[in-house]
Formats: C-alpha cells, sequence, structure tokens
C-alpha cells in the first residue's frame, strides 16, 4: 500500500498553531487534504500528529474530513512515522508536510512513479540538498524497509525530528534519487513558517485556489510571475532555520 503521511503539530516555534490557521474560515491543514487527495497514487493518507493534548484539534480535523490520523511523540518525528506506518501496514511511504499547504498533487503521483519504476531506496524532490523544485512543493518516498532502518539507527535529534536525514546522509548504503523538475524553479518558497509565508499563501489561496482548487505547480508559477509583488511578502525570508535549529541540538547532544 502507497501511503502518504502527513506530519503535522500546533506547537510551532516560529508560527504558532500555523497549521490550523484560517483562510475563509478554512484551516491550512484542510486545504492540503483537499489537495492531496487529488493523487491517483496514493493509496491512503494518515495524517501522523503528536500525543499533546494541543493537537487534540488536528485529530478533530482528521476526524471531520474522515481522513486517518496517528498519534506520537512530538519531537521523535520519526517514531511517529513508524508507528503510523505500522497502524496502516504501509509498503511504500510517502513524507508530506503540512506545511505544504498548496503541494500539487501532480508532483506526488510523479515521484512514486520514478520510485516504483526504478531500484531506489529514495525519492526526493529536496534531498540530497538543493533541487529544483520549489521549497514548499516537497516529496520524499521510501519503503517501510528503509524506515526501519532510519528508526533503528538514526540516533541525532535532527535525524529523528526530521525523519530522512539518516536515509540522504548515507549515499553509499542507500540508493538515492533526487526527482528534477523540467527549470529551476529553486528561488519560490511556497511552505508556511512565518507570518510573512501565511501573507503569501493567503493572496494564492484568496485569488488562484478559488477559481481552481487542483492548480498545477505550473499554473502557480505562471499565476505568480503575473504578480510579482505577490512574492515579495516572502523574499527576505531563508529556508533551513528549522534544520539548522535541529544541528544546534545535534551539538548539544554532545554529537559532531
Amino acid at each position: 500500500m502507497v501511503v502518504g503521511i502527513i506530519q503535522a503539530r500546533t506547537n510551532s516555534s516560529r508560527l504558532h498553531e500555523k497549521v490550523l490557521l484560517p483562510i475563509q474560515k478554512k484551516p491550512i491543514l484542510q486545504y492540503m487534504l483537499e489537495r492531496i487527495s487529488q493523487s491517483k497514487k496514493l493509496e491512503k493518507i494518515i495524517v501522523a500528529t503528536s500525543t499533546n493534548n494541543a493537537d487534540d484539534r488536528i485529530a478533530n480535523l482528521c476526524k471531520k474530513m474522515n481522513v486517518d490520523c496517528s498519534r506520537g511523540p512530538e519531537d521523535d518525528v520519526l517514531s511517529r512515522f513508524k508507528i503510523a506506518s505500522n497502524e496502516v501496514n504501509a509498503k511504500i511511504i510517502v513524507r508530506l508536510n503540512a506545511d505544504c499547504p498548496l503541494l500539487d498533487s501532480l508532483i506526488i503521483d510523479n515521484a512514486v512513479e520514478l520510485f516504483k519504476k526504478n531500484d531506489f531506496d529514495y525519492v526526493g524532490t529536496l534531498f540530497p540538498r538543493k533541487g529544483t523544485y520549489p521549497y514548499g512543493m516537497n516529496v520524499e518516498v521510501f519503503s517501510n524497509e528503509t524506515l526501519d532502518i532510519a528508526f533503528s539507527e538514526a540516533k541525532k535529534p535532527s535525524e529523528r525530528e526530521h525523519v530522512t536525514p539518516f536515509i540522504w546522509k548515507n549515499p553509499t548504503r542507500f540508493k538515492l534519487k533526487r526527482m528534477e523538475y523540467v527549470e529551476d524553479l529553486s528561488k519560490y518558497r511556497f511552505c508556511l513558517d512565518y507570518e510573512e509565508d501565511f501573507k503569501l499563501i493567503k493572496e494564492i489561496i484568496e485569488n488562484l485556489y478559488v477559481k481552481n482548487p487542483n492548480f498545477t505547480l505550473k499554473e502557480l508559477i505562471e499565476w505568480v510571475g503575473s504578480k510579482p509583488e505577490i512574492l515579495k511578502l516572502n523574499s527576505k525570508i531563508t529556508n533551513d532555520e528549522g534544520w539548522l535549529k535541529s544541528l544546534e541540538k545535534d551539538k548539544a547532544a554532545g554529537f559532531d
């Protein structure tokens, strides 16, 4: 079974409760769930949230939308993925982030197809570092066997928090493939970490989404290209702050 597992929590240090922020009376996470449900390759979608009481709201939203919800440790997201995978007996896992509400389901389908047709252990749009897809169109595909290895052997806080670093940091052990877009769109940022990101996503949903809820990445780029002032809303934000904070945790824990 091909399972899309979405990591989501309310306790975000950079933008609190970001996945539940409302746009036109709908939480951000609902937009993402509706968009990725258009995928032709995902056989099941499950939201992996934490056991914290604050994340009951995420579980309630999933129940309302008839989407599976799994719960596990807040900071050990790798464990959350293992728990979720076991609950639904996943064979192929598609890692998704709730802070990517504009994700094009075609990217998911292309990544799953690339994974299935080849002998890769891992296919991703962003890792190994610096891909050609926009930040916020992040998709990673790997087998349950690969997840088991990472779950058993990953020790660093960064490896537990970000799920896949143990995989893509070991290219001699795992067969890795970064999926490339037809052009380099890495300058664009469509993920949700800061208030500036929310303002950009709000503009896109209130203008492009209302006319075409299932717009593609190509259509999104065309639309923002005609409105360059919108891209200025989050143009000063860098993409690696969360990762850098995790590396600081590694050092504090005694890892090089």
